[in-house]
Parts: C-alpha cells; sequence; structure tokens
C-alpha cells in the first residue's frame, strides 16, 4: 500500500479586522487559496497578538512562511521615522507577529514568501526604511489602485517592472527583462536593507522585488500580487510554485540528521 504524504504547512501571519464590532485575526483568501491550490501547501494563520506569540514555537509546527498584503501598513516607529496619520491605518498586532517570525524564519531557513505589505515588514525586519505617498515624489509614478469597485479590474495585470539578470527572482520565473505585473501600493521601500538584495525594479525605480542575500533557503519579496492570478497567469504560478517546492525541499531537509539536528 502507497503511502500519502501529508501536504506541507506553511504560517500565515493574521491581520486583525473589526467585522460588525468583533475583532478577527484574518487572512485575505486569495493568499491562502494560491498557496493551496498552486503551492500545493496549506495555510495556519497565525494570531496577530501585540504580546505571547512565540515565533520559534510557531516554526517548530511549520515548513514555510507566507507574508500577505493587508489594509494596514507598518508603523513608521519600527524603522525610525516619526508616525503620522496620514501613515496609517496600523495594525501593532500584524507587526508584532510577522516581523519576529520573519527573523526566525530566515535565521532557521525556513522559506519565506513576502507579498506586498509582507515585503515591506521584510525590509523593515532586516533594518532598512520605507517611503510613504511615494507618488508625490518627483519622477515617480502613481502605483496606488485604480478607483474601481470591480477587483478584477483593480487588480489586472497593467504595468511592468525589470527583473534583474542573474538573480533568484529570474531564476523561479525562468525570465529575466520586463515582466507584466499587478503592483497597487502608495507605500515602498525607501532604504533598502543591507541583507536584502535588489531583484526588480518598475521602470521610475521603485523597489518591487527583493531577495535576502545570505539566506540559507527561498527568501524572497515582492511588491506586486502574484496571489491574485496564480492560477492563470505564468509569472504568479511560476512564483508561488517555486515558494511551494522550496518548502518541501526543507521538509525533505529536517528529515534528514543533519536537519534534525539544526
Amino acid at each position: 500500500m502507497a503511502s500519502h504524504l501529508p501536504k506541507s504547512i506553511v504560517a500565515v501571519p493574521a491581520d486583525i479586522r473589526d467585522i460588525g464590532g468583533a475583532i478577527w485575526h484574518a487572512a485575505p483568501n486569495q493568499y491562502v487559496s494560491a498557496a493551496l491550490k498552486v503551492a500545493d501547501v496549506m495555510s495556519f494563520i497565525v494570531p496577530a497578538f501585540e504580546t505571547g506569540n512565540d515565533a520559534d514555537a510557531i516554526l517548530d509546527r511549520v515548513d514555510g512562511v507566507l507574508i500577505s498584503g493587508a489594509l494596514s501598513n507598518v508603523h513608521p516607529s519600527l524603522y525610525g521615522r516619526q508616525a503620522t496619520e496620514a501613515d496609517g491605518p496600523f495594525d501593532p498586532g500584524r507587526d508584532a507577529t510577522s516581523l519576529p517570525l520573519i527573523r526566525r524564519a530566515i535565521d532557521r531557513g525556513i522559506p519565506l514568501l513576502a507579498i506586498c505589505r509582507g515585503i515591506q515588514e521584510l525590509n523593515v525586519a532586516l533594518g532598512g526604511t520605507l517611503a510613504s505617498e511615494i507618488q508625490d515624489q518627483p519622477g515617480i509614478w502613481d502605483h496606488r489602485s485604480p478607483e474601481v469597485s470591480d477587483r478584477d479590474e483593480k487588480f489586472a495585470i497593467r504595468q511592468p517592472v525589470i527583473v534583474a539578470e542573474g538573480g533568484c527572482i529570474a531564476r523561479y520565473l525562468g525570465t529575466a527583462g520586463e515582466v507584466q505585473v499587478n503592483s497597487l501600493h502608495r507605500q515602498a521601500i525607501s532604504e533598502t536593507a543591507p541583507r536584502l538584495q535588489v531583484e526588480a525594479r518598475a521602470e521610475d525605480g521603485t523597489v518591487e522585488a527583493v531577495s535576502v542575500i545570505d539566506a540559507k533557503s527561498f527568501a524572497v519579496g515582492v511588491q506586486w500580487h502574484p496571489e491574485y492570478w496564480a492560477e492563470t497567469d505564468a509569472p504568479s504560478r511560476a512564483l508561488f510554485e517555486a515558494f511551494g517546492d522550496a518548502v518541501r525541499a526543507y521538509v525533505a531537509f529536517k528529515a534528514t540528521p543533519a536537519g534534525a539536528a539544526a
């Protein structure tokens, strides 16, 4: 009788949402759906507590980490800036959950995919800074989402990024140079963290993808939204498939004597 290997599991930090006056720990469906249907991994949603979470206890029980986009922004105090009302909305529980998970996942060689808010959290977690309202800066395009009610139209693939030759994103996508994406944001990386390598930029120079230079495993962040069209768009699918492959490779490594001792 053939043995059945259980699906790998990735941790997805929740957002705190007020729904009908009740507080929920929630994660967007597109991310966990793309993880299941394209990366072929299951998701465990991690409650976003400001205190009390143990990053290593969480990581002991999962095989990867997926950091999703969100409606909130990383609090500027976490990268040495004074917060203003225009920088919000904020989610301190999400910040307190995601940033330690990111750092420990990288330290432990656990695969990490960080998307939208996630790439910004990755940059801040490793010592970088963010810029707000980038559309007001000279020479920077308006990267904000279009004011339309239809979500498929809002997340349509409509703008190019330039993927660096020879980088890991080019390897995962199977191509370098111009790639069409759906990047929707008003914040972006300002000072890139020392441990991050820029893997893609918009034509106006905005950082759109990074990788962790000294990572032991898959550890990348993208500003665009591959989760939305992961089942139908080739580059989006390729990124999630590469993440899934890295998660399963980590599971296989853990089963070795070296992995068990790590």
